[in-house]
């Protein structure tokens, strides 16, 4: 049962299927790395949003710091989206959060506007914030939405919840 949004929240119950994009002008900050180091400060995210999901947000390439990211193995197909290309997340420091991001670099026409932007999973970085807010990961290891207090669910990803 799709709980009830309160003042200011969304359903993802509400979201669309196949999903739709959204920009999202909040200040996004990504933390991997020694004392907090900043991997990304944005305010030009895009929300991916489709029913059952907390939002993916994806960041411009451009708004990471350089060296941040490099090409991974594996690949992945979405249904809507196309071809995924996963990244890692690298620290100033060489750590290293392995596959943690992944972009689409010829995404199908009608997600044009992801092509150079990046999603990361949140649970692989220090910490992720949107407008000060630290973001939880969707459940399970499959999805990459980031939930925050203003979505609410029950989110796909928990247990139980792959045949939704």
């Amino acid at each position: 049962m799709p709980e009830e949004p309160g003042p200011g929240q969304e359903s993802v119950w509400d979201y669309p299927r196949p999903p739709d994009v959204v920009a999202d002008r909040r200040p996004v900050v990504v933390r991997f790395g020694p004392a907090g180091e900043e991997v990304c400060r944005t305010t030009r995210a895009l929300r991916v949003r489709e029913t059952s999901h907390p939002p993916t947000f994806y960041l411009p390439l451009a708004d990471f710091r350089p060296g941040a990211l490099r090409p991974a193995q594996g690949r992945s197909l979405c249904e809507w989206k196309g071809q995924a290309s996963y990244l890692d997340v690298v620290a100033s420091d060489g750590r290293v959060a392995a596959g943690a991001a992944w972009t689409y670099r010829e995404p199908y026409p009608a997600y044009e506007e992801l092509r150079d932007h990046v999603a990361l999973y949140a649970a692989a970085v220090d910490e992720v914030t949107v407008a000060g807010e630290r973001v939880r990961p969707q459940p399970g290891s499959f999805y990459g939405g980031w939930v925050t207090d203003d979505v609410v669910g029950p989110f796909k990803g928990a247990p139980g919840s792959m045949g939704w």
